[in-house]
């Protein structure tokens, strides 16, 4: 491991254990964009995702939302406790420092990690770091656009979403093995037509709709190299085999 790699690496174990994921949402910093989001007005889009690790399919995503909403800084932001995701494959911390990997030398790119695993909770500890007109859309794909009306994962499952359609938008891209058309039929549910507006259906092309970590995972496992599968900056990084390779995608 380079050195730079285990900088980031040690900073990113000092943010998690920082973070209490039995307290109130909170959100830090392992890199800041140098050049985000600092005045009013501006379009933050927020890619939430377990990067087990980073692939171009996640990077595909945020180019499409931008396409849709040109934003002014991207969040790569790491969930610290997902709602139904075991850590499996890559330790969080290496996963944080992968994706400060990609992030340096582009001067709107932002890495943090976050508490909480709902959106709902993720949103409130973005909005604390940002200015109060700050546009905000998570980018997300279909898989995790499901869970997000799955009420298993609230209390009061309306009025949690209300608060999360208050302070966020969502962008939602199909994602295999479902095809496009099940994001606009999922859009027209009872639950989910209330919010409807505030979500924007996307579309990314068949070989990176079905690109996925665990794919990278088992290559690696098999010591092969997962180029096409990654971001070129990264590749130099991935060891030939993460700590567990079954498991979450």
């Amino acid at each position: 491991m380079r050195d730079e790699e285990r900088d980031w690496r040690s900073a990113a174990e000092r943010l998690l254990a920082g973070q209490d994921p039995g307290g109130p949402p909170r959100m830090g910093y392992l890199r800041r964009a140098p050049a985000g989001i600092r005045a009013e007005g501006g379009t933050l889009l927020c890619l939430s995702a377990s990067f087990n690790p980073l692939t171009v399919a996640h990077l595909a995503l945020v180019e499409a939302a931008s396409r849709l909403a040109p934003s002014d800084e991207t969040l790569l932001l790491l969930a610290q406790a997902n709602v139904d995701k075991p850590v499996v494959g890559f330790p969080l911390a290496d996963r944080l420092a992968l994706l400060a990997r990609y992030a340096a030398g582009r001067p709107t790119v932002s890495v943090a990690a976050a508490s909480h695993g709902r959106f709902v909770d993720k949103a409130a500890a973005i909005r604390v770091h940002y200015p109060e007109k700050t546009r905000l859309l998570f980018v997300l794909g279909f898989d995790t656009l499901v869970r997000l009306f799955d009420p298993r994962y609230y209390a009061a499952m309306e009025t949690d979403l209300a608060c999360l359609f208050a302070a966020a938008e969502i962008v939602a891209a199909n994602r295999e093995p479902s095809p496009p058309a099940a994001v606009a039929a999922f859009l027209d549910r009872p639950e989910v037509r209330p919010f409807r507006e505030q979500i924007h259906p996307i579309r990314l092309p068949d070989p990176l709709a079905a690109v996925s970590a665990t794919a990278v995972r088992e290559r690696l496992a098999q010591g092969e190299s997962p180029t096409g599968l990654v971001p070129p900056e990264i590749l130099p990084f991935l060891g030939p085999q993460p700590p567990g390779v079954s498991g979450s995608p």
